[in-house]
């Protein structure tokens, strides 16, 4: 059997993962947003086609001369873990080369932080992850979709799906964290800031 580019040199990867759920019915949910992410990444940098592996969906590509391994948990959120653990148990990429891109309740719609480590604050997803990482020092780049105010309110946020005004500042958010991959693939987290805030800074309830 052929092996991939990635299998064949597995030197200096990084591993790239996209929080969601699995269910179609699920795909236009705020608490997607990471899997629609990792989606236009790989479709912007001509990743392969997505296969599944590892409990997830995953897609191999090149970022920047930076080998990057692209993944899509399908376990549910609050199993993302173990997904993720055999992802980088296999080609043995250590926490610090881990990047996810998730969902944050506590950014306003659009805004995006870069932060390595940290709390999951609630979050299913990071907390499995921090589980089965046994540490929670991977980066993060978060992807605020607002909080809706008062706290018996959030889970119908969380899981309700994007509305069409969302889109004004949802796409240019989306193609902005493709179009500067390259800094993030970098280890330039501040420069990837900036540029995703010039990029979006325009944008209705953006930054």
């Amino acid at each position: 059997m052929s092996q991939s580019l990635l299998e064949r040199d597995i030197s200096a990867m990084f591993l790239w993962v996209g929080l969601g759920n699995p269910e179609p019915a699920m795909a236009r949910q705020r608490h997607n947003i990471g899997f629609m992410a990792i989606d236009v990444i790989a479709r912007r940098h001509g990743f392969s086609p997505w296969r599944q592996r590892f409990k997830g969906h995953v897609s191999e590509g090149v970022i920047a001369g930076h080998k990057i391994l692209a993944l899509k948990p399908m376990t549910y959120m609050n199993l993302s873990g173990e997904s993720v653990q055999a992802a980088a148990t296999f080609f043995k990429i250590p926490p610090a080369d881990i990047t996810v891109f998730h969902d944050d309740l506590d950014l306003a719609p659009g805004k995006i932080r870069v932060k390595k480590g940290g709390g999951a604050a609630g979050h299913n997803g990071l907390r499995s992850m921090d589980q089965h990482l046994n540490t929670p020092d991977y980066w993060r780049v978060r992807l605020g979709i607002g909080h809706p105010g008062e706290k018996h309110r959030v889970t119908g946020h969380v899981l309700g799906d994007f509305t069409k005004p969302d889109l004004d500042w949802l796409l240019p958010m989306l193609d902005a964290v493709a179009d500067e991959a390259a800094l993030l693939a970098a280890q330039k987290p501040e420069d990837y800031m900036t540029r995703l805030a010039l990029l979006t800074k325009d944008q209705k309830n953006g930054l």
